[in-house]
């Protein structure tokens, strides 16, 4: 931890530095408290005339003033009150995980935080998280939990540094850069990189890969967020909010779920209050038409691709690749979507050297599982991944978000394609629209958003899903407004709020972060989405 240092200038005259002393030497005793002066040694003026009654005196009166003037200033020397960038004092969180040197990140103040925290000891199985208090009244602002999908992408890698993190992630991987509308703003954010495996997650057994699904993801989720309270334990009552897009579609109502259901037993109640998505995962039938009708209705495929997909495939059975016609007519939809990046259709796609690459063709992964999910993509820099990837392999910044020590680099990627092929894809759930109407019964706030030029999980796939509810309608279809100009429409029904982002692709915050920023303001005060 770095220390805060006076200058020698600035102490009393009998106070002198001594950078290279590593101990303490005590000062005074007494029966209720040991002062002592740490990296500082007392140097007494020497007196010659020991006889002299009046000297005696004075350098009684002299010490005695050196070490009042001493104890002033031990609030400032203490490297538990160390002020990061002119920020508040350490009071809210664990200091051993306080980030204080990341390498080109630009000056705040408010402090973050980062490392991980173990899930299961026995295994050694431990979750990375980074967290950012929000940057005016922390204490007065809500807990936010995000979570990206895949699964096995990184919510570090996107959420944290190329959507709604303070920090974004500059061209190159090179530095950092500020993010004016970082959700920060509003709330106290925290990103987890979720399940092991994902970022810099990570499990000392070799098993606990082979058993990544829904169920351990939730429950590890569970556990991460009792054990960061014990280093948080001002958060432990602070009122708490999921939010998350894509696969986190069933990764944030399972989770939700989980937490209703244990906040029967008072010791572990979290004040959970609602959930957001962004173009989530919902309903597998219902979002895999969607694909296609909005593949179609975007002049992507042909007519007769998309009436021979109509006719053929069935999406609620357990392989709709066994009908030749609707394997084929599948396959003819993604040749196109290969020409262009599906998760936003009106964007161009990187051809940077520092972008990573997937040769694994999108229908491979449809039709290995109709529940399969392909990694997420989104931003107006489709080159976004590979910058993400340079800058997190750096060993500076491992060091810095205590990820590792530097010698033992991790392989951090943004995602970790072994999870998503190694899933227990048999036991996912196909729908969480059981979940939904569960945590409407328990009157949690339940926003969903859409991005309107997300080919993979489109609008359409949303409004399919969303419709199975069959909720009644309180606030017809309008449109909401942001600086004066349409951001997109919304509808509000009896317990959940759907709205779309005109112009936005999959993660929309990288398409619209001042128009996000303020509809997540709206989310936590409960309000409509803006209207001006």
């Amino acid at each position: 931890m770095m220390r805060h240092i006076v200058e020698p200038s600035t102490l009393p005259p009998l106070l002198i530095i001594n950078r290279h002393v590593h101990f303490s030497l005590p000062l005074i005793q007494s029966p209720k408290k040991s002062w002592k002066i740490s990296n500082f040694v007392i140097v007494s003026v020497s007196l010659y005339n020991m006889d002299n009654v009046i000297l005696k005196l004075t350098s009684l009166l002299v010490y005695t003033f050196a070490l009042i003037l001493f104890l002033s200033f031990k609030p400032a020397l203490s490297s538990r009150n160390w002020k990061f960038s002119g920020g508040r004092k350490l009071s809210s969180g664990y200091n051993g995980d306080l980030v204080t040197n990341l390498p080109s990140q630009p000056h705040v103040d408010f402090q973050h935080y980062a490392g991980y925290v173990m899930v299961n000891e026995t295994n050694g199985r431990a979750l990375f998280y980074w967290f950012y208090e929000a940057m005016t009244n922390p204490e007065e602002k809500p807990l936010v939990l995000w979570l990206n999908g895949g699964p096995g992408c990184s919510s570090v890698g996107y959420g944290a540094t190329q959507e709604i993190g303070p920090f974004l992630v500059d061209r190159d991987g090179q530095g950092l850069k500020f993010n004016n509308f970082s959700w920060n703003r509003e709330a106290n954010m925290l990103f987890l990189e979720s399940p092991v495996g994902v970022g810099f997650s990570y499990s000392n057994t070799t098993s606990d890969y082979e058993k990544l699904g829904d169920d351990l993801t939730a429950n590890d989720a569970y556990s991460f967020l009792h054990n960061w309270f014990l280093k948080f334990p001002s958060y432990r009552r602070r009122t708490f909010y999921i939010a998350g897009e894509s696969y986190a579609g069933k990764y944030v109502p399972e989770l939700a779920e989980l937490i209703l259901d244990r906040n029967n037993d008072s010791s572990l109640h979290i004040d959970l209050k609602g959930i957001l998505l962004g173009n989530p995962e919902t309903s597998d039938a219902e979002d895999m038409v969607g694909i296609f009708d909005y593949a179609w209705s975007h002049a992507v495929i042909s007519d007769q691709t998309h009436k021979t997909i109509r006719r053929s495939c069935d999406f609620n059975s357990s392989n709709p690749w066994s009908n030749e016609d609707c394997n084929q007519s599948v396959a003819e939809v993604f040749r196109q979507y290969k020409k262009i990046d599906i998760y936003s259709l009106y964007t161009s796609v990187c051809f940077a050297s520092t972008a990573s690459s997937d040769d694994q063709s999108m229908l491979t992964v449809m039709k290995g599982s109709l529940k399969m999910m392909p990694r997420i993509l989104g931003g107006y820099d489709p080159c976004l991944d590979g910058y993400a990837k340079a800058f997190y392999n750096r060993p500076d910044v491992q060091i810095a978000l205590h990820a590792s020590d530097g010698h033992n680099l991790k392989n951090w990627s943004i995602c970790n394609n072994n999870i998503y092929e190694d899933w227990d894809w048999d036991n996912a759930k196909g729908s969480v629209i059981p979940i939904y109407k569960k945590l409407i019964s328990a009157k949690l706030r339940i926003w969903v958003y859409s991005g309107d030029t997300d080919g993979r999980v489109p609008v359409l796939s949303t409004r399919y899903s969303l419709s199975t509810l069959a909720l009644p309608v309180k606030k017809s279809w309008s449109p909401w407004y942001h600086e004066n100009q349409v951001s997109g429409w919304f509808e509000e029904y009896e317990g959940l709020t759907f709205a779309t982002f005109r112009g936005a692709g999959h993660a929309v915050p990288c398409f619209k972060p001042s128009n996000s920023l303020a509809f997540f303001s709206s989310f936590l005060r409960g309000e409509s989405p803006p209207n001006n």
